[in-house]
């Protein structure tokens, strides 16, 4: 029986990239369907009644929901080609709580910086200045977080790269000037096809953004 895989994302979805990441270095075929903000599918609330938010990966009928989840269980189902997660019971702890604080750090203060001004974007750049300080850190002077090999850190954080350009020009900062290590392993990252391929343009991210919030205020 022919395996069929979907996936349900919408483009400048930082989770979803992810996910299109991890299925490319794994090598698998399967149909993309996007999503609309404001005209979720029959799809998608049948897939994802709770949240009813991409991304969701239909393996066979059967959905998966949360992008952290979709990448272990396409790295626990495809153990073929390219493992994202470390084989050490520590070290895939390790990789999972770094990749929780990149999270709720990032997502969090990067929001702000788009929504707030004055006083309280200026604690949102702070917080996120911080967060990839911090990360820049555990970086260190490896090539990827894992170290020689590309895996789920690196699959998980590289998206928000899509982002950076919208976070600055809103917030009136480099990421470059503050964390030249970190973006560089953006740059390092974006050099394997799997990502560039995967990852949507940070100025149609910024337009995005700006349609948006503009439909907001």
């Amino acid at each position: 029986m022919e395996e069929s895989l979907v996936l349900l994302d919408f483009w400048p979805s930082t989770f979803g990239m992810r996910v299109r990441i991890a299925l490319a270095e794994k090598g698998l075929k399967y149909e993309l369907k996007e999503e609309s903000l404001k005209d979720k599918s029959p799809l998608l609330l049948e897939m994802n009644p709770l949240h009813k938010m991409v991304p969701v990966l239909i393996h066979n009928g059967k959905p998966i929901c949360e992008s952290l989840l979709i990448l272990e269980y396409v790295d626990e189902v495809w153990t073929h080609k390219s493992p994202l997660l470390p084989s050490d019971p520590y070290q895939r702890s390790q990789t999972r709580f770094w990749v929780d604080y990149a999270d709720k750090k990032i997502y969090s203060s990067g929001k702000r910086i788009l929504m707030e001004r004055g006083e309280e974007q200026e604690k949102a750049k702070k917080e996120f200045k911080e967060c990839l300080k911090t990360l820049q850190r555990e970086l260190g002077d490896k090539l990827y977080f894992a170290g020689e090999s590309f895996g789920f850190m690196d699959v998980a954080l590289v998206p928000y790269f899509s982002w950076f350009y919208t976070y600055e020009s809103f917030g009136n900062f480099s990421v470059e000037a503050e964390c030249p290590r970190l973006v560089a392993w953006a740059k390092r990252c974006m050099h394997r096809e799997t990502v560039s391929k995967s990852l949507s343009d940070p100025h149609e991210v910024y337009g995005f953004a700006l349609q948006l919030l503009g439909g907001l205020e």
